[in-house]
């Protein structure tokens, strides 16, 4: 599909309580790349194969969780726009100065009904992946470092009022529905997947009373090799494991799911199929809800439904 609107997710801030423990954590367990600190005291981190200075924010907190989830959009036009047309449908948003976040221009700030904030943005510096622009090598050691992901994926959010958030990504931010999950009830749903590109996430929500949670941030793997070897360097380093290695039936990615020192669930994961905005999607009954997230388990844990931060 053309690409010309919202183009990918493109960072998040996470809430960690203590900093050096979170940075040796995303840094050097995850391996994702520091890429710098602010006067804030604020660490910028990327995946190896990011091309963009940052798609990890570390912020010092009480409470663990999630600050703000962003979208790289196409242009600035496509901003402005976007800006405009969020506000038209009655949304209140805010202008963040540019360099507010290092080496990332003017965003857009709003919040969902969900109790989120979400923001949008045209410009981030490239500082590349460590390798040429010409004639490259197809890795470089950063991509062994660590579990080493190829990149910040997607993430999914729990939170109240799930209808009026797929409204705002479906009519106002050109995302598609690709997979949902109904409740018993046949109608409402618990959960939905959303995409803006051939993914099929970009980001989701589960439906949950209390506003504004963080479920987890996804980062991709290359291949179910190495989502089993990222369970090795988890067993190695004592990361709290949730579930898995293990598959979903929605969207058929492979992954595990872990936690950071803070509380903070992660995902990392590998496959998963392409999806393209024309598709009908795909709905998953409450009675197979439980094959729905965990194929070869069949059910859910408590702790995956119940844990957020």
């Amino acid at each position: 599909m053309a690409m010309t609107g919202v183009l990918r997710p493109g960072h998040a801030q996470i809430r960690v309580l203590g900093l050096d423990e979170g940075v040796k954590h995303y840094r050097d367990v995850l391996g994702l790349v520091e890429t710098g600190r602010d006067r804030q005291g604020r660490v910028y981190l990327k995946a190896w194969d990011e091309r963009d200075h940052n798609s990890v924010i570390l912020r010092e907190a009480d409470e663990a969780g999630l600050d703000f989830f962003g979208f790289k959009v196409a242009d600035k036009a496509t901003l402005a726009k976007l800006d405009a047309d969020l506000k038209a449908y009655g949304l209140a948003t805010e202008r963040m100065p540019a360099g507010e976040l290092l080496e990332t221009g003017e965003r857009v700030r709003f919040e969902l009904p969900s109790g989120h904030i979400i923001e949008l943005y045209a410009d981030k510096t490239d500082v590349g992946n460590g390798m040429p622009y010409v004639n490259p090598a197809p890795w470089t050691p950063a991509a062994e470092s660590g579990i080493a992901p190829s990149r910040m994926d997607h993430c999914l959010l729990y939170g109240p009022d799930i209808e009026k958030v797929q409204d705002i990504f479906v009519n106002v931010l050109g995302f598609y529905l690709v997979e949902h999950v109904v409740l018993e009830d046949g109608v409402n749903d618990l959960a939905i997947w959303l995409s803006c590109s051939m993914k099929a996430h970009d980001i989701a929500f589960v439906r949950h009373p209390e506003p504004g949670k963080l479920h987890h941030v996804s980062f991709l793997l290359d291949s179910w090799e190495k989502v089993l070897r990222a369970a090795d360097i988890m067993s190695m380093n004592k990361v709290a494991v949730d579930i898995g290695p293990t598959r979903h039936g929605v969207t058929r990615g492979t992954t595990i799911y872990a936690f950071d020192p803070s509380g903070n669930r992660f995902e990392t994961f590998c496959g998963g199929y392409q999806a393209y905005p024309d598709w009908q999607p795909i709905k998953w009954t409450w009675d197979e809800v439980g094959t729905g997230i965990f194929y070869h388990d069949r059910k859910l844990n408590d702790r995956f439904l119940a844990v957020v931060s």
